[in-house]
């Protein structure tokens, strides 16, 4: 499967930005999604994920209940609705298609999108 994330950009903080992954290729609904991001100079880390019904998510710490997962099947693209935005929100986020539940090995990954966020 191949990815492709966009919808990044320059946002203030307390914002709301919204992240696109489009899927092409072997079927998306076959597949758990994924976001990660990676913030210069740190390790690439989890954001959030969605399993292939879409019926269960799963959010890293830092991140929930401002940032929600969703995905669309009619589309083969899943979401990252980010609000309240911070600076160290700040990084490259990607998507990320894999097998396994909920301990997901994510296989394939997009190119990235840059989230920068300004205090």
């Amino acid at each position: 499967v191949q990815l492709q994330a966009f919808g990044g950009g320059l946002v203030q903080a307390g914002g709301s930005l919204r992240l696109s992954c489009a899927a092409s290729g072997r079927t998306f609904s076959s597949y758990h999604m994924g976001w990660f991001r990676q913030a210069p100079g740190k390790e690439r880390e989890f954001v959030a994920q969605i399993s292939r019904s879409g019926g269960s998510t799963y959010y890293a710490d830092s991140v929930k209940d401002r940032f929600t997962i969703s995905r669309d099947h009619a589309k083969n693209t899943v979401y990252l609705q980010m609000n309240s935005l911070k600076p160290e929100d700040t990084a490259v986020y990607y998507c990320a298609a894999g097998l396994g539940w909920p301990s997901t090995v994510y296989d394939f990954w997009g190119q990235g999108t840059l989230v920068t966020v300004s205090s």
